[in-house]
């Protein structure tokens, strides 16, 4: 290891390091979504529901990786807000559809925006060949 190497400090596992960079993009990303009052779990619904449009509940649910009941409760709290709706399923009578409202989708793409500047904010410190490199990294670990 030359001293450009960047290295894990003796008292500081890579798990550790790995921890305390994501316990720090959370918060991060909790502040950011501050003014909206919304949790991440509903931002990340309302995103799922911004790219694939409306899906069923159990569907959102397998985007999210939550729970069914946990997904419904999500949907309900959105709802409540005015941010999404349930629809029929033209294609199974029993079947419902969740989907963005007019401010939902305002919403949205609000909060993408100001996630896109804090994540541009976040790694802006590094120079474009770290970051491809940590996001291969990270797309390999994710798979």
């Amino acid at each position: 290891m030359t001293e450009d190497t960047p290295h894990i400090g003796d008292d500081e596992s890579l798990a550790e390091t790995f921890w305390a960079v994501a316990s720090r993009l959370r918060r991060q990303t909790q502040q950011s979504l501050a003014p909206w009052d919304i949790t991440p779990s509903q931002s990340r619904a309302l995103g799922v529901l911004g790219r694939h449009g409306e899906v069923r509940p159990g569907t959102l649910a397998e985007h999210l990786r939550i729970a069914a009941r946990s997904a419904t409760e999500v949907v309900d709290d959105l709802q409540t807000r005015g941010l999404v709706e349930r629809r029929p399923d033209p294609d199974d009578r029993r079947a419902t559809l969740v989907a963005l409202t007019e401010q939902g989708n305002r919403v949205s793409t609000a909060i993408r925006t100001a996630r896109r500047a804090e994540a541009d904010r976040f790694f802006g410190h590094l120079n474009d060949a770290d970051r491809a490199e940590l996001s291969r990294i990270l797309r390999t670990l994710r798979d």
